[in-house]
């Protein structure tokens, strides 16, 4: 398939291989084209050679049945020729695929490094800094500096995943027990939808992910606000919310920096209202989505590890309230 049209729920938009953005994804670009074009003139030529050959026996003679000693060295000839020219178109393509698979993950000393984690269904993403204090996670959402590599160290927590946002690079496994690892780079300012792209379980189709390509100096901004913990709530349904969430199951699974929450079982929430997306792109993140998902994330999303925590109507309204309070 040469280009993904995608418009899934939530984390959705128009996605192609075609539509490059980076080099790596341009490399891909160039590699789907070389394939395409050969394969067409090849097909080209097999079914010119088919109707000249039908052509050919139609006007043939009824009585000869036997070939002359000049037409089956020629269609030795032929087949030998075809023989070969396969041989070498099939060499071709595995060079350029080879080498295009090695620019995925040509890294440099100075590259942004991130880690990132597939699990069933979504994605746990950590800015890595050689001051192990000013590392931080988030989830589903990546930001990156235009105009500078940034380095994907890929793990899976489970089964296997692929990551793959078609505008910035190819496909790149996600194996559990086996580290690996991709190079991306945005050539222009936007947001690139990405997604997993081996199936991986019934909500395969729900692990979806934006990558925020910014100015340095934007991303600078963002990275340091999420290095800080979350902030104090001064709302009287917020600060409800808040202390709900923190005697409630709810803290063992996710953690909030700056509260008690520790948990690392579910995505880190400390900015989980400045998201664009909750539930690896299912819903925009609006209080009303945050809800929804609080309230039966099993009807939401069938399956994934998130149990159903009983809570009142007005529990729900508070925990809510607190986070979408949480940017």
């Amino acid at each position: 398939m040469l280009a993904l049209a995608c418009t899934l729920t939530g984390c959705g938009g128009w996605q192609s291989v075609l539509d490059t953005h980076g080099k790596s994804a341009a490399d891909v670009r160039q590699l789907i084209v070389l394939i395409v074009v050969v394969c067409a003139l090849v097909w080209t030529l097999v079914m010119v050679a088919l109707i000249a050959a039908l052509w050919r026996r139609r006007r043939a003679r009824p009585r000869q049945s036997t070939l002359d000693q000049r037409t089956e060295h020629r269609m030795a000839r032929a087949v030998a020729i075809a023989t070969v020219a396969t041989a070498i178109v099939i060499a071709g393509f595995t060079a350029a695929s080879f080498f295009t698979t090695r620019a995925l993950d040509v890294a440099g000393g100075d590259d942004l490094t991130i880690r990132v984690h597939g699990s069933q269904w979504w994605w746990n993403v950590e800015y890595l800094d050689p001051q192990p204090g000013r590392s931080f996670q988030t989830a589903n959402e990546i930001h990156i500096p235009v105009d500078r590599n940034v380095r994907l160290l890929l793990e899976g927590d489970d089964v296997i995943h692929s990551f793959w946002v078609p505008s910035l690079a190819g496909k790149q496994d996600l194996i559990p027990g086996r580290p690996n690892e991709i190079t991306i780079r945005a050539d222009r300012l936007g947001t690139y939808r990405g997604q997993c792209a081996e199936f991986c379980g019934m909500q395969h189709a729900h692990m979806a992910f934006v990558v925020i390509a910014e100015t340095q100096a934007a991303f600078d901004q963002w990275s340091e606000a999420q290095r800080q913990p979350a902030t104090a709530a001064s709302d009287e349904e917020v600060a409800a919310g808040r202390n709900i969430f923190l005697a409630k199951p709810c803290a063992a699974c996710h953690t909030i920096r700056g509260t008690q929450a520790a948990g690392t079982t579910g995505p880190d929430l400390t900015h989980v209202g400045g998201r664009r997306y909750i539930a690896a792109g299912l819903f925009e993140t609006t209080r009303g989505s945050l809800a929804a998902w609080i309230a039966d994330p099993q009807t939401q999303k069938p399956g994934n590890n998130m149990p159903m925590v009983p809570l009142s109507p007005d529990e729900l309204r508070s925990v809510s309230a607190y986070m979408a309070s949480l940017r």
